[in-house]
């Protein structure tokens, strides 16, 4: 018998000052990366799916992003001055 299946995977990247798209508030967002490894017999082998996305920590809105976005963000999270407002960003 061979055993197998899926386990998710969930990373912080970053935490960024963003104008929320939903509710307008300039607020903090998680930048979060999702990744899906296939498994068998309960070892994680490879990843077959990566997602990010952001979420709004006032309202609680989650936005997918690209992965060439969320680079872009989390390069702006290492190198910017904390608690500036940061670029709005739109659904």
């Amino acid at each position: 018998m061979i055993v197998f299946g899926t386990k998710g995977y969930l990373y912080q990247l970053a935490i960024l000052t963003l104008v929320c798209g939903s509710c307008g508030n300039p607020a903090a967002h998680t930048l979060r990366k999702r990744v899906t490894k296939f498994t068998l017999f309960f070892v994680p082998l490879f990843p077959f799916s990566t997602k990010y996305a952001t979420q709004c920590t006032f309202c609680g809105t989650e936005v997918k992003v690209e992965r060439e976005q969320a680079e872009q963000l989390q390069a702006q999270a290492a190198g910017g001055p904390a608690g500036q407002a940061r670029q709005p960003y739109q659904n």
